[in-house]
């Protein structure tokens, strides 16, 4: 079909929960993709980071595609090499000692909202998880819980138990755990949805010195920079300290839906048989693919790439910046997971749209910030790319 059938159909049959744009992808590779019509776009969405070694990359490919030859799924009433081997790498490398393997990151973070509660009601009756506004952690009911109140709207009542305070400051933190029924803190290292928002370098430090002093847990949910986005495996590395529970999906599994969550021996022993589980997480399908993307980011050096390849985009990034002062607000990003805040939603839409137009697949985020998330395989080529659209783009808006 052409990019306008499929559109049409799209309209007729599908639920509208997205805000989709106007075209029909039918094939990817590495950092490309090309809609139904044939025409190229360069993509810096990644599946919404899902895509970290880029479109079907031959790594994944074969291991899928041979894993498919022998055996796809028997649920987890059986043992599975694939699924324990995955388990090990992610243990080795990592502060975790246990994995629970599941489909997506808002089933990641319901698994790890419930293991901090079964922590919690065996310590005492905890159960309350402080989390932090603007946050997003999913749209099931629980993650739903403790993300950002716009995508709560027509949805309460909610999960109960939880505790909004502001993302990056310390003080709404400590005044939140002087309530003894608190279990868990529950962050983002990045919020990646609310508009790439870093905070200060020392606040995960300053919040594990907390939740070590209150006896409670803290969960960081690294689904979106998870997998080496951010120059390390996973963003808690930058900042030395270690999670009790960490949540994973999005480029898990490389493009086959996979999720994650990772504990220490002292919280997962309070999982037991029949606490938890899940009939189709950790199939063998998407252990092989999680096995080919962990063991391709650590043999072909891409967290050492992302790095580089994530401050050479700043740096440009920051010069379109200094030349388009009454456009641009700021500019921002660790590795590559990168943000550009303009003055305005209206500039953002129309930078965002203008560029989609030149072959540049970005991200609209909070109104105001052109999120780029490049897969790990990106180099000066492709950055150089982006940097002249997004600069034409600018031109452009700046003429309009």
């Amino acid at each position: 079909m052409s990019s306008e059938e499929t559109i049409a159909e799209s309209g007729e049959y599908l639920m509208n929960t997205y805000g989709r744009y106007p075209i029909a992808l039918a094939r990817g590779k590495g950092c490309r993709v090309w809609d139904e019509d044939g025409k190229k776009y360069l993509d810096f969405i990644t599946g919404i980071a899902v895509n970290n070694l880029g479109h079907c990359h031959p790594n994944i490919v074969r291991a899928v595609t041979a894993q498919c030859r022998t055996l796809m799924q028997v649920s987890n009433l059986f043992h599975l090499e694939k699924q324990a081997e995955l388990a090990r790498l992610l243990v080795e490398n990592s502060f975790a000692d246990k994995v629970f393997f599941c489909n997506s990151g808002t089933e990641a973070n319901e698994g790890a909202i419930k293991l901090a509660r079964k922590w919690g009601g065996d310590n005492g009756g905890r159960y309350k998880i402080v989390h932090a506004r603007d946050s997003f952690h999913g749209r099931t009911l629980g993650a739903l819980s403790a993300t950002n109140k716009k995508y709560q709207a027509g949805f309460k009542p909610l999960l109960p138990g939880f505790k909004s305070v502001p993302y990056g400051k310390i003080e709404p933190i400590e005044k939140a755990l002087s309530d003894e029924k608190v279990c868990a803190v529950l962050l983002e290292p990045i919020q990646g949805e609310n508009g790439v928002v870093i905070p200060y370098e020392n606040y995960l430090r300053d919040v594990r010195r907390l939740t070590k002093k209150k006896k409670v847990l803290l969960m960081l949910d690294e689904i979106q920079v998870g997998m080496g986005r951010t120059g390390k495996l996973f963003a808690y590395e930058h900042y030395g300290v270690k999670p009790d529970i960490m949540t994973l999906a999005k480029a898990l599994g490389g493009g086959i839906p996979c999720g994650a969550f990772l504990a220490t021996n002292q919280v997962a022993k309070h999982f037991t048989p029949g606490v938890h589980g899940t009939t189709l997480g950790g199939n063998p399908i998407a252990m092989s693919a999680g096995l080919a993307v962990i063991k391709t980011i650590m043999d072909e050096g891409l967290l050492d790439r992302a790095a580089q390849s994530g401050e050479y985009f700043l740096e440009r990034l920051a010069g379109i910046k200094e030349a388009h002062p009454g456009l641009v607000k700021d500019v921002r990003g660790k590795g590559l997971i990168l943000g550009v805040e303009f003055k305005s939603p209206e500039i953002a839409k129309d930078v965002v749209t203008r560029a989609v137009g030149k072959g540049l697949l970005t991200i609209l985020t909070e109104q105001r910030v052109m999120r780029l998330l490049p897969p790990l395989i990106a180099g000066k080529k492709e950055i150089d790319e982006a940097i002249d659209i997004i600069s034409e783009t600018l031109d452009e808006a700046g003429n309009a």
